[in-house]
C-alpha cells in the first residue's frame, strides 16, 4: 500500500489520478490533497470519497474547516509547500504553472519521491530542482516524458543518440491563417482533454517547447540532441534514438492515466490503468517535421534553455501571463507567442546569471510579467 499526497486534486491530473486510485485499493491510499480552493465542491467531495484528513488550500480556507469538521486545514500561499512535504510514498505534483516550484522543492527536500506533472518546475527552476534531487527521486508524468523514460531502459546513456518528442500540432497544424482564431477554436484540442491553459500551450505548441526544457533537465541531453515532430495521432508518445541506428517508441492511445499510474507506482505497472492499442483495427501513424513559421514557440523555448539563466523562467512567467490575457479576451491569438518573444529579447541582457534559490525564480519572474502586462496594454490599446 502506497501512501500518496496529491497536489493540484481538482484538475485534470489530480482527477485522473484519484481514479486510479479509487480503481487500486489495495495499491494506493490518499493521505493529502491540495488545489487552489476555487472550486470547493469538488475538493470537499474529493476529501469525504477518499477519507483524507488534510488538506492545503490557497483561499477558502474557513468554508473547508466549516465543511470538514476533522479534517487539518492548511491555508495560505504556501500551503502546497507544507502539503508536499507530509511524509509519504509519493508526492504527485499537478499543479498548473510556476507556483507549482516551490512544492517541488519542498517535497525533494524532505526526501520525498516526486512525480512530477508541474512541467514548469523544470523550466524556471530547473537547475535548482535537479541540484536537490536525489537518483531515483524524480519521476516525469508529462506523457511525452514518460514515454521517454520507458524506452530509456532500452540501452545505456552513453548509446542515446537522439531524444525526439511527438506533438499533436494541435488544432491549427493545417490551418494557415491564424489571425482570426477564437478561443473557443484553440480550446478544441483534437486528441487531448486538458485545462484550458495546457490546451492554449499546445494550440501555439508552446508546450512543447517547455517539453524540450524540461527533457534536458530530465535526462541530461544536450539541447542539440532533443527533437520535435507533429504526430497527429498522439498514439507514439515520444521516441529515442540509440547510436546504433535503433529508434525505440512508447505508444498507447491519448490517454494521461498510464504516465500517471507509472510514476506513483513505480517500478511496478498497474494492471488496466489504459486501455491498449486495439491491432485488429487498421491504422495510419504520420509524423511531420514542425513548421517553425507557423509555430515559433518551439524554437524560441529551445533558445531560451540553450541560454540558460533566468530566460526559461522569462519565457514561462511571459507565456502564462499572455494566455491569461487571451483567454480573457484581451488579446488576439497571435499576440501570445509574439509578446513573448519580444520580453525575451527585452530581458535577455540580464537573465545570464544561474538562478540559484527560490527567490532568484521568484524575482525574475516578477520582472518578465511586469514587463509583460506593460506590453500587453499596449496591444490592447
Amino acid at each position: 500500500m502506497r501512501d500518496v499526497v496529491i497536489l493540484g486534486s481538482t484538475g485534470s491530473i489530480g482527477v485522473q489520478a484519484l481514479e486510479i486510485i479509487e480503481s487500486n485499493p489495495t495499491l494506493f491510499r490518499v493521505i493529502a490533497l491540495s488545489a487552489a480552493g476555487n472550486n470547493p465542491q469538488s475538493l470537499i467531495e474529493q476529501v469525504k470519497k477518499y477519507g483524507v484528513k488534510v488538506i492545503g488550500v490557497i483561499k477558502n480556507g474557513d468554508l473547508f474547516r466549516q465543511a470538514l469538521p476533522g479534517v487539518q486545514v492548511i491555508d495560505g500561499p504556501q500551503a502546497s509547500s507544507e502539503i508536499a512535504a507530509i511524509t509519504c510514498d509519493v508526492v504527485l505534483n499537478a499543479i498548473t504553472g510556476s507556483i507549482g516550484l516551490a512544492p517541488t522543492l519542498a517535497a525533494l527536500d524532505v526526501g520525498n519521491t516526486l512525480a512530477l506533472a508541474n512541467k514548469e518546475s523544470l523550466v524556471a527552476g530547473g537547475d535548482i530542482v535537479i541540484a536537490k534531487a536525489k537518483p531515483g527521486q524524480l519521476l516525469p508524468v508529462d506523457s511525452e516524458h514518460s514515454a521517454l523514460w520507458q524506452a530509456l531502459y532500452s540501452g545505456k546513456k552513453s548509446e542515446v543518440s537522439k531524444l525526439i518528442l511527438t506533438a499533436s500540432g494541435g488544432p491549427f497544424r493545417d490551418r494557415e491563417d491564424l489571425q482570426t482564431i477564437t478561443i473557443a477554436e484553440a480550446l478544441a484540442h483534437p486528441t487531448w482533454v486538458m485545462g484550458p491553459v495546457v490546451t492554449i500551450n499546445s494550440a501555439t505548441l508552446a508546450n512543447k517547447g517547455l517539453e524540450i526544457i524540461e527533457a534536458h533537465y530530465l535526462f541530461g541531453v544536450a539541447y542539440k540532441d532533443i527533437e520535435a515532430v507533429i504526430h497527429p495521432q498522439s498514439i507514439v508518445h515520444s521516441l529515442v534514438e540509440f547510436v546504433d541506428g535503433s529508434t525505440i517508441a512508447q505508444a498507447s492511445p491519448p490517454n494521461m492515466k498510464g504516465p500517471i499510474a507509472y510514476a506513483i507506482s513505480h517500478p511496478d505497472r498497474v494492471a488496466g490503468a489504459t486501455a491498449p492499442i486495439d491491432w485488429r483495427s487498421s491504422s495510419r501513424w504520420t509524423f511531420s517535421p514542425i513548421d517553425n513559421a507557423k509555430f515559433p514557440a518551439v524554437d524560441l523555448a529551445r533558445r531560451c534553455g540553450e541560454h540558460g539563466g533566468g530566460l526559461p523562467a522569462i519565457f514561462n512567467a511571459a507565456n502564462e501571463v499572455a494566455v491569461a490575457a487571451f483567454l480573457d479576451s484581451h488579446i488576439g491569438y497571435s499576440a501570445i507567442i509574439d509578446t513573448v518573444d519580444a520580453v525575451v529579447q527585452k530581458l535577455a541582457p540580464e537573465a545570464v546569471s544561474p538562478l540559484r534559490d527560490l527567490a532568484d525564480v521568484s524575482a525574475i519572474e516578477d520582472n518578465a510579467r511586469r514587463l509583460t502586462h506593460e506590453l500587453l496594454k499596449k496591444v490592447v490599446a
